[in-house]
């Protein structure tokens, strides 16, 4: 794991530290081929230059995201803006963190992509990859 986000993992206060290190932890065994780094300031995992997965610390919890989520036809996953085809879910506990489901939205995050790396230059309009 890039060891930016284990310092960002580090940062982090209490039960959070926690989280973001389970969280990592899950991911990383799940998809140990992604490139992972801090990207606009919070971890990041990709695929090919295309973020697949992240997670960042909100008032409310810690939030993990799916950039392709919104396909991943999952209830627990919350739907973004609507723009684009990410969704996320918010953890405030450790107990929430459930491996089986993470592990099963991150096998439908290797198989369904949109391509996030080529929006600028398609003037924001997303196509599937995978």
């Amino acid at each position: 794991m890039n060891p930016e986000i284990q310092k960002y993992n580090d940062s982090q206060e209490g039960i959070y530290k926690e989280m973001c290190a389970t969280l990592a932890e899950i991911i990383v065994k799940n998809v140990p081929q992604l490139e992972n780094k801090i990207w606009h300031a919070h971890p990041v995992w990709f695929d090919d230059g295309n973020p697949i997965v992240g997670y960042d610390k909100l008032k409310n919890g810690l939030r993990l995201m799916f950039w392709s989520g919104a396909s991943f036809d999952e209830p627990q996953l919350k739907q973004g803006s609507g723009k684009f085809k990410d969704a996320s879910i918010t953890f405030t506990s450790l107990e929430e963190i459930n491996v089986e489901t993470i592990e099963r939205w991150l096998q439908k995050a290797k198989e369904i992509q949109w391509d996030y790396k080529n929006i600028v230059k398609r003037k924001g309009v997303l196509e599937r990859l995978k």
